[in-house]
């Protein structure tokens, strides 16, 4: 197990090196390709958003007051409240639900 250790931490060093090095050495010319840039352009979006929304809903106690927090946080979010209201009323709604929901 231990010997693994040093495998494992040099294939994840190697890995992230080829992610950042790959592009750099192939793609000389810039991109004028629309659907490439596009794609680009939405990759750290989508990236975020599939690690945030999981944690989001569990995260809490209940998975049902995380789902409520999320509803919560959309429906402002919708009617363009800020960031920061936004996060209070959502860990209120959190704080709520839990001590209704969890006995």
């Amino acid at each position: 197990m231990n010997n693994n250790i040093y495998i494992y931490i040099f294939t994840a060093a190697f890995v992230s090196y080829l992610i950042r090095i790959l592009p750099l050495t192939f793609i000389r010319k810039p991109i004028n390709n629309r659907f490439i840039k596009s794609f680009l352009y939405y990759v750290p979006y989508v990236t975020l958003a599939v690690m945030t929304f999981p944690a989001i809903i569990e995260a809490t106690q209940s998975q049902i007051s995380g789902i409520i927090a999320l509803v919560t946080g959309i429906i402002l979010s919708w009617f363009n409240a800020k960031l920061f209201p936004v996060a209070c009323a959502c860990c209120i709604v959190v704080f709520i639900s839990e001590l209704f929901l969890i006995h």
